[in-house]
């Protein structure tokens, strides 16, 4: 996998992260007193285990930096570039160039398959015309 794909999942990773970490962070938020004259928030869930919901920002953050740290580490991996755009620009071309000629060579040789699938299915309906056309003997 080249490293712009690399780049491309990773941060698809972090946005992940980000939306099941802010949505479990909401869902999972103890009930809060807005005012003091608003009566008491009823208590939280006593089936869920508090330690668990005292742990998972923790751990979500610590999965969400080790994300953006592995990003950083794409970034650095890429590749200087060299000349400035101008060279830049140049190599551009060149690779446009040998695609064009990739192109075309793949164009040559999917019309010469098409034309052999052509000729094998006339070679097929041929042979079954035969086929069909024998007398049973006698």
């Amino acid at each position: 996998m080249d490293i712009i794909s690399q780049l491309q999942e990773q941060v698809n990773t972090i946005a992940a992260l980000a939306f099941n970490t802010f949505g479990t962070l909401q869902r999972d938020a103890p009930p809060v007193r807005l005012s003091p004259n608003y009566p008491e928030p009823p208590p939280a869930n006593p089936t869920e285990d508090s330690t668990n919901v005292a742990e998972q920002p923790k751990q979500m953050s610590a999965a969400f930096v080790k994300a953006a740290k592995q990003f950083d580490a794409l970034v650095a991996a890429l590749p200087l570039s060299d000349g400035g755009e101008e060279a830049q620009l140049k190599r551009i071309a060149e690779l446009q160039a040998e695609n064009d000629a990739v192109g075309q060579e793949l164009q040559k040789q999917l019309e010469a398959a098409e034309k052999e699938l052509k000729q094998v299915q006339e070679l097929f309906n041929q042979a079954t015309d035969n086929c069909l056309n024998l007398k049973k003997p006698e």
